[in-house]
Formats: structure tokens, C-alpha cells, sequence
């Protein structure tokens, strides 16, 4: 049995990222071996993307029954769905930290989390499980993200903030401090539109927008 086996669930663009980040943590020391991509779409079973297999669930079973997932999609009901399926497979998962990272020894991380290049985080950190945090971001003291949180490139969570299950924040957003007393809460399933600046809560499902971010009406697809 092969040890540190690593598939990528799905075959987009974030995935063919977090299989280059596996390898880049294999640098100075190889500590995984990525095997394959996984995905349901019939059509992209057999291809290659970037040297791996395209396999589908049962021959990835079949192939690789010892093997660990990481999941490689950025909308979070959508991996929290995966997720569901891989547990009823039979698999575990494996956590995804760049070796450049710059993080605290206070930071506690649930598993299937992937944290990519250039972030910081630094102290009494919480990130629940299959947490996903982009290109360079900032967070800070005493953030809470529950599970399956986002974090598209350039986002800036300041300190004493709580985002709560599956919310996603868009590219270069900004959500300033809250206090002790008083944290800002992301609410359930809510979104942070790209560029956007929050001030304050934003209650669960909404999707907030602009500068200061306001409540708009999009829906989005997943």
C-alpha cells in the first residue's frame, strides 16, 4: 500500500492549482504523490490535464482504494456536496498548506482545508473543515470561518470576524474588524461580491456588493 496518495476532486482551473500546490509542497521533501483528478462529468473521463488522469469515482475506487481526496472546487455548496459523496466512497482527506505560509502556532485548521501561496494568518485562528483560502490573502486575530468557507485571491479578513458555513468571499474583498464585544458575522451561505468592502454583518444568504457593501438581488449558479 502506497502511502500519501493524493486525488484532486474535479477537473477545473482551481483544481489543476491545488494539484501544482501538492506538488509544490513536495519541493524540499516529497511528501505526497498526486494520482489523478476526479470528476462526475462524463465527457472529461480519460483526458489528461496537465500530466494526470481524468478518472471518474468508480475506477478511482477501484484503482486507488488507500488514496486521499482534496477537493478542487471553489463554490462551497458544491464541495461540501462532493465531500458528502467522497465520505460515502470510503475516503478520507488531506489538508493543503503551502510551504511559504505565514501562520502562528495559534491557528487551528479542520481537515480537507487548502490554504495557497502568499497567505498570512496569524493569531487564535479557527478554520473549520474544507476551508478553502486562495492567492495571497490576509487574516487576522481571532477569525472564525466555519465550514467550507472561501476565499477567492486577495481577500482581507481583519480581526475578530466570524464567517459562517459556505460563505464565499469574491476576489479582493475586504471585511474590517469587528471587537470582542462585538465581532462581524457573515451569516450562513451568504456571498461577498469581488471588490466589496463590508462594515458590518451581513445576515445569512445574502449576497452583498460595492463599497460600502450593500444587500443586492443576484442569484448566483453553483
Amino acid at each position: 500500500m502506497k502511502k500519501n496518495q493524493i486525488a484532486i476532486y474535479g477537473a477545473g482551473g482551481f483544481a489543476r492549482e491545488v494539484a501544482w500546490l501538492v506538488e509544490t509542497c513536495n519541493k524540499n521533501k516529497k511528501k505526497y504523490e498526486v494520482v489523478c483528478y476526479i470528476d462526475d462529468n462524463p465527457e472529461k473521463e480519460g483526458k489528461k490535464l496537465n500530466g494526470y488522469s481524468v478518472l471518474n469515482l468508480r475506477t478511482f475506487r477501484e484503482l486507488y482504494p488507500h488514496a486521499k481526496v482534496v477537493i478542487g472546487v471553489g463554490f462551497p455548496q458544491t464541495r461540501q456536496a462532493i465531500e458528502e459523496k467522497a465520505v460515502l466512497a470510503g475516503y478520507g482527506f488531506a489538508t493543503i498548506i503551502h510551504p511559504g505560509v505565514e501562520m502562528s502556532p495559534w491557528v487551528k485548521i479542520g481537515d480537507g482545508t487548502v490554504i495557497c501561496a502568499g497567505n498570512i494568518l496569524t493569531t487564535n485562528i479557527t478554520l473549520g473543515k474544507q476551508v478553502q483560502i486562495n492567492l495571497d490573502c490576509t487574516i487576522g486575530h481571532d477569525v472564525v470561518m466555519e465550514d467550507y468557507v472561501t476565499l477567492a485571491p486577495g481577500v482581507h479578513v481583519s480581526g475578530w470576524v466570524h464567517l459562517g458555513n459556505r460563505v464565499y468571499v469574491g476576489t479582493g474583498a475586504v471585511i474590517i474588524n469587528g471587537t470582542e464585544e462585538a465581532p462581524i458575522r457573515i451569516g450562513d451561505d451568504a456571498i461577498i461580491g469581488a471588490g466589496a468592502c463590508v462594515i458590518e454583518s451581513v445576515a445569512k444568504g445574502l449576497t452583498v456588493t460595492g463599497v460600502p457593501a450593500k444587500p443586492v438581488d443576484i442569484k448566483v449558479a453553483r
